[in-house]
């Protein structure tokens, strides 16, 4: 059995009555946002270190703003931020653009410059299981008060919220509630987080594939009948560099607008992900694939001094923004669904050494996508090759199949031309000639 986690989306059918407490749900989560923001920046003032979020709940476990929300809705604030924060601190020294987490508000002068008012948007609320009670048979939830909102702190308050799905969802073994307000259709939406159990099939064959992952083709993937795939990640490289630029542009780092970029920035990255993980195992399906190996790129944007590479202007603005280590496991994710393996190996020397012969050279890699083996003059496609010596796994020395597979005449004709698919954004990826004939 394999245990999963679904959400699903859903209409709120008594809005009306339960609308104004979900705002104050969420006002009071962007102020307690606001207070552990200040908070976090303070304390990089004085010591230069970002508190975790095991820290910010023992420091604002008692304030009074962390009582607006239940205490798990609470926690989860600011293990939000503690993510926003370090995500700010892995790119600060690369990157002159990235900002800490802004603050979720939003000022208004009068004529002289005063400020006369504020206000903070509706953030989401996250409510976990302590702080929920499911009635399956009606479609509803009732979700725990912050303390503030009870007319007795200890009291079993409760926001009961009825819900419809689209036709054929069954809600059961219910484990998170978020409440996500819309700005389009100013109202709030639930998103139901429930754990399945689903029976994991027979593996589709005893194959192994190999994933090379990188940042002009975000992957390459090799199968062992001497076919690859090639999946440039030019859109998601357009993303990065368009959206921080907009986000910049934005009065407040913080602002609505600010956010709404963030949000679709996100949404765009996760659709590609998801995609591109879809691709990849249903191709495996077809060749009939039991394993997958995937580079193990832990530490990659750091020398061996343990600092942060620095490849350049528009070069750290790739690197920081290659979240490698989501989409392996959204492809893990996708592949257990199929009865496959994800493995991840060392990819030590992948890039530099000839999937052919097994001959180890720097220099053979003479172009960002060519790879000359000077041991036999073959020119190939030099991500391929990766993917190949990733799926060979070379550097294992107890693998009978690496050290064999080596010494064989093998045709180079596919390493040199791959399969390549386009990604776009209604249908996924597409084989590129198909994706170009679309073109108007």
């Amino acid at each position: 059995m394999l245990e999963v986690h679904r959400t699903h989306r859903a209409k709120i059918l008594n809005h009306s009555q339960v609308e104004e407490m979900l705002d104050r749900h969420g006002w009071d989560a962007s102020k307690l946002w606001n207070v552990a923001n200040y908070h976090s920046r303070q304390v990089w003032k004085e010591n230069g270190e970002i508190p975790d979020h095991g820290d910010l709940k023992d420091e604002l476990k008692g304030h009074n703003k962390y009582k607006g929300l239940h205490s798990q809705s609470s926690q989860r604030v600011l293990e939000e931020l503690a993510e926003a924060f370090n995500s700010w601190y892995g790119k600060r020294k690369s990157d002159n653009r990235a900002n800490p987490p802004g603050y979720r508000k939003k000022n208004y002068y009068d004529t002289e410059g005063r400020r006369v008012h504020e206000e903070h948007p509706r953030s989401t609320v996250t409510w976990k299981q302590n702080g929920i009670k499911h009635d399956t048979k009606n479609n509803r939830v009732r979700l725990s008060k912050g303390a503030n909102h009870k007319e007795h702190p200890k009291a079993w308050e409760y926001i009961l919220v009825e819900y419809e799905t689209r036709p054929g969802v069954a809600v059961e073994n219910l484990q998170q509630v978020r409440a996500v307000y819309d700005k389009s259709k100013e109202r709030w939406e639930l998103h139901l987080v429930c754990k399945d159990e689903i029976e994991t099939p027979d593996a589709p064959g005893n194959e192994t594939a190999g994933v090379d992952l990188g940042i002009c083709n975000f992957a390459a993937v090799a199968y062992s009948t001497e076919e690859a795939d090639l999946y440039p990640g030019n859109r998601l490289k357009q993303d990065g560099y368009y959206f921080p630029k907009e986000i910049a542009k934005c009065d407040d780092s913080g602002g609505d607008e600010a956010t709404r970029l963030h949000k679709k920035w996100s949404e765009r990255r996760t659709h590609f992900f998801h995609s591109l993980a879809k691709h990849i195992v249903e191709r495996c399906v077809e060749q009939e694939v039991g394993r997958i190996n995937v580079g193990n790129l832990a530490g990659v944007r750091e020398d061996d001094n343990g600092e942060s590479k620095n490849w350049g202007k528009h070069g750290n603005l790739d690197l920081h923004g290659w979240a490698f280590d989501r989409f392996s496991n959204t492809l893990e994710y996708k592949a257990k669904v199929e009865g496959i393996e994800v493995v991840e190996v060392d990819e030590r020397d992948t890039s530099k050494t000839c999937c052919v012969c097994g001959r180890k050279d720097d220099s053979q890699r003479v172009e960002r996508g060519l790879y000359v083996c000077e041991e036999h003059s073959d020119a190939f496609n030099a991500d391929v090759n990766g993917a190949e010596n990733i799926r060979l796994n070379i550097n294992d020395k107890s693998n009978s199949e690496s050290s064999a597979s080596l010494d064989e005449d093998r045709s180079t004709g596919w390493l040199a031309q791959p399969g390549v698919y386009l990604y776009d954004l209604s249908s996924g990826f597409q084989p590129q000639a198909q994706v170009v004939d679309c073109k108007p």
